[in-house]
């Protein structure tokens, strides 16, 4: 079953709100964010991270922002983190496109981090499962149902594409 049945399913059962948004193929948030009307600060890009011991966590930062391993270190006490490749985290998300798995760690057995400058009465965008479609639903709604930890994990704003 692909994760978007999935998470619609989790979705309606939570009595959540959503739209999917169908987008020509792009591959990166912050090309969902500049071919789409959605502004970057609600679009997410989903990270996978591995600690020194390789166990993962997922890292969900506004889609021009950049991760600060360093920050988050200090929010999860883990050490010795690194960016996750493709080759080690596409087995995770099994039901996903590489690179387009939604910020549900819960729904994979994965901690979730979030950046703390997404706004609680703002939408989440976030991928579909797929890189032709997204996912917008209330920020606060996402928060609810994955609960994850929060922190200031951004350390630049990239430049737009």
């Amino acid at each position: 079953m692909a994760i978007i049945d999935r998470l619609k399913r989790v979705l309606d059962a939570e009595r959540v709100p959503y739209l999917v948004w169908p987008h020509r193929e792009v591959f990166t948030a912050p090309e969902v964010a500049a071919t789409s009307e959605f502004p970057a600060r609600e679009v997410a890009k989903v990270l996978v991270v591995r600690d020194g011991d390789g166990a993962s966590l997922m890292v969900v930062l506004p889609a021009l922002c950049r991760l600060s391993l360093v920050a988050l270190e200090r929010a999860s006490g883990r050490r010795d983190l690194a960016l996750a490749t493709e080759s080690q985290f596409k087995g995770l998300f099994s039901d996903c496109e590489v690179g387009a798995m939604p910020p549900f760690g819960n729904l994979y057995g994965l901690p979730v981090y979030v950046d703390t400058c997404f706004a609680r009465d703002r939408a989440l965008v976030f991928p579909a499962g797929n890189h032709r479609e997204v996912v917008e639903m209330p920020f606060q709604e996402f928060e609810r149902l994955v609960k994850p930890e929060k922190g200031a994990l951004c350390s630049t704003v990239a430049l737009a594409a």
